[in-house]
């Protein structure tokens, strides 16, 4: 069933076709694959999914990062470390010296088999990335499953142990939250400011900074919205708190996104919508050029309102 038209539309709004920098980040998604079904998630990820990135590709990926001044690689999924490649992958980024983040939902690390990673990622000196939607359990359960408040909790106190998120060692960990409706996250400011004081309070762990994310009328969180009804009234939501201030750090602006198969996205979310760059510059990691891919005009669509909404949103949080 098609959605309704929203009025008025993302390219009406900005009026003018918006054009990328400089590449200064690298999200490379790795595969669908992932041991969760999380109600909030815009990539449809689960143990079915059998998406997976093949070596080629990600020797594609590193000769792209050897040839280009990037500053991050974001990997991301599903669950990154589901793919049996992630430890020889991890560690070639971790040989460019760049900033590396492995986006990860916690719960593998608590098994024997995925445990070692651990120590790939303090060798590696890997930012981690966890999602936990609230600090109420019962909310970050209604999302992500029943029970993973708690394994996400242990997964933490695991990584602290080993100086994820404790000042001054060096390991970044940062939490992921995102609404568990169809409303707009709070500022990011203050959800780190409470989100610090329950967890240490309650649990005694510890983080390092916290990105609020909206959540995108894209995948099973779209799902989620026609399902309840509540699709054109979040639309409407989005559009009337668009602003413009946001636009100017936009995570498309300075971001390209890889896919499992190779192929070049202006973001994450367009990735998952299948919309490809296609204004002219490269659009497979094959034929990655980080001066013809800068400048590029960005694929836009309604479903844009999500990251230019309030304080705006991106894969690192509040933009605006």
């Amino acid at each position: 069933m098609a959605l309704p038209k929203i009025s008025p539309s993302f390219e009406e709004t900005v009026s003018a076709p918006m054009r990328a920098g400089r590449v200064e980040i690298l999200q490379i998604n790795i595969g669908y694959q992932c041991n969760l079904e999380c109600g909030h998630c815009h990539v449809q990820a689960g143990p079915q999914r059998s998406e997976v990135m093949d070596r080629e590709v990600m020797e594609e990926c590193l000769r792209a990062l050897r040839a280009t001044p990037v500053s991050t690689i974001d990997i991301t999924g599903g669950s990154p470390e589901l793919h049996p490649l992630l430890p020889w992958f991890v560690e070639e980024c971790a040989r460019l010296d760049r900033r590396v983040l492995v986006r990860s939902n916690g719960l593998l690390l608590l098994e024997e088999h995925y445990g070692p990673l651990i120590d790939l990622y303090v060798e590696s000196r890997v930012e981690v990335v966890l999602s936990l939607p609230h600090v109420d359990p019962h909310i970050t359960d209604r999302q992500r499953g029943a029970g993973v408040f708690h394994r996400v909790v242990e997964a933490i106190r695991m990584l602290n142990a080993r100086g994820y998120g404790i000042e001054g060692t060096g390991l970044p960990l940062s939490l992921v939250h995102n609404p568990a409706g169809a409303y707009l996250p709070g500022a990011q400011k203050a959800l780190e400011s409470s989100y610090r004081a329950a967890l240490r309070e309650r649990y005694g762990i510890h983080f390092t900074r916290l990105f609020a994310i909206t959540n995108m009328p894209i995948g099973r969180y779209l799902e989620y919205l026609r399902r309840t009804d509540n699709y054109e009234d979040y639309m409407r939501a989005l559009v009337k708190a668009f602003n413009p201030e946001s636009l100017k750090g936009l995570m498309c602006r300075s971001m390209v996104s890889v896919g499992w198969d190779g192929r070049l996205y202006d973001c994450d979310f367009n990735q998952m919508l299948g919309l490809a760059i296609d204004h002219g510059p490269p659009d497979r990691i094959s034929g990655f050029d980080g001066g013809k891919l800068a400048g590029r005009e960005i694929v836009i669509g309604d479903h844009c309102y999500g990251c230019t909404a309030g304080s705006g949103s991106s894969c690192q949080g509040q933009v605006a």
